[in-house]
């Protein structure tokens, strides 16, 4: 098979994001680009700019220039407007510098132009509209490196090979940071709606119980209070508000563990279409696969609570691009897989969490199995298992 034949596939490199810092990259990974000036410290150490003195002047000052441009735009104590007045004041030095002493003085440029990437990195951009600080900062310093070639006297070729190092190294620079602020934001609000969705259970669970109890358990006392006023002089009265009491409480017991049922699994269909829009809103690709025969009510339930247990840990803590639940059904019982492809530590059960747990005691009370660990190559899979008579099938009996 000729491999560039057929519809191509996109190539989705293996990235540990658990790893990647969502703050990005620090200062000091541009102010070590200040190796560049190497090249204008060779002319100083073969004497060939004059005067000597003035040189070394203008060679410190960019430097100092530079790690102050870049640590006022990191540090958020500083205003702006400070590292912009800095960057100023280090285009003024390099123009200078390079007027004066020409040649390699020229790849202060290229530096200069990271210095106003790092600046630009850092200031809001309009929602509308052009990109008003890409266009003014690192264009105006591009348009400064042109300005100054043509005054020196530098052919065309040197010319267009400053510009461009000069342009390359301010976007990148730019893009890098925004990406990174961007990379941030998204981790942030990935770990709000899982806390919101949290919320919202919580919530749902306390109406409930309210809703349920309230009223049953008012009755109950209004009739115990009228067992306790009749009970000496009319025992029958009070052998009936006693019957009621049994029969509240019996419909009340029943209810509340319809409503528990409910709280610890809805069903493994609903689970499963809930966990396509969690998953969904995460960036989480999400693959079911079912085979097999429909599950009574009770294993139902419990496969659903092992499925919100694992896409639930699958959004919070693996890191994953893609995630797979596969169910199967047969004589012999259930099986619940999901796995997912992130780097994350922990992944669905790493820290012993109160969640496997709770759903390790619901399998051990069927004769359930729940197995949870990391996968070779990467990933992590959450394997449940109920059996046969469990599950409904005729394998168990």
């Amino acid at each position: 098979m000729i491999p560039w034949k057929g519809t191509p596939q996109r190539r989705i490199p293996d990235l540990d994001l658990e790893q990647v810092d969502r703050s990005g990259p620090g200062g000091h990974a541009f102010v070590f680009w200040l190796v560049v000036l190497l090249w204008p410290g060779w002319d100083l150490v073969r004497g060939r700019t004059h005067p000597l003195w003035l040189a070394v002047v203008a060679l410190v000052a960019f430097a100092f220039l530079h790690f102050a441009v870049v640590r006022t735009a990191f540090d958020g104590r500083f205003p702006m407007r400070v590292p912009i007045t800095l960057l100023a004041a280090q285009t003024a030095v390099a123009s200078a510098a390079a007027l004066a002493f020409h040649g390699r003085w020229f790849t202060m440029f290229p530096l200069l132009g990271l210095a106003a990437g790092v600046v630009v990195g850092h200031l809001p951009r309009n929602a509308k509209g052009p990109e008003l600080p890409l266009l003014v900062g690192i264009g105006g310093i591009s348009s400064v490196s042109l300005l100054i070639g043509w005054a020196a006297g530098e052919d065309g070729a040197a010319l267009a090979a400053n510009w461009y190092g000069t342009v390359t190294a301010g976007v990148v620079t730019a893009v890098i940071l925004r990406l990174f602020t961007v990379i941030g934001l998204l981790r942030e609000a990935r770990e709000e709606l899982a806390d919101a969705a949290v919320a919202r259970e919580r919530l749902r669970f306390s109406r409930d119980l309210h809703d349920l109890l309230g009223h049953t358990l008012s009755l109950m006392v209004v009739k115990a209070q009228a067992v306790r006023r009749v009970v000496e002089r009319d025992p029958a009265v009070a052998a009936g508000q006693a019957a009621d009491i049994e029969t509240v409480g019996r419909r009340a017991l029943a209810e509340v563990r319809q409503a528990v049922s409910g709280y610890r699994g809805r069903g493994l269909a609903d689970e499963l279409d809930d966990a396509r829009v969690a998953l969904s809103d995460a960036g989480v690709n999400l693959t079911v696969r079912r085979s097999g025969h429909a599950l009574p009510p009770e294993p139902d339930a419990l496969l659903g609570w092992a499925v919100r247990e694992g896409v639930t840990n699958v959004i919070r803590h693996s890191g994953a691009a893609h995630c797979e639940i596969t169910v199967r059904t047969d004589e012999d019982g259930a099986v619940l897989q999901v796995k997912d492809d992130g780097p994350g530590k922990g992944g669905i059960g790493g820290s012993g969490g109160h969640g496997l747990r709770g759903l390790s005691e619901r399998m051990e009370a069927v004769a359930g199995t729940v197995e949870a660990g990391l996968v070779p190559g990467g990933g992590f899979l959450l394997t449940v298992t109920v059996p046969g008579a469990a599950s409904g099938g005729t394998g168990g009996q």
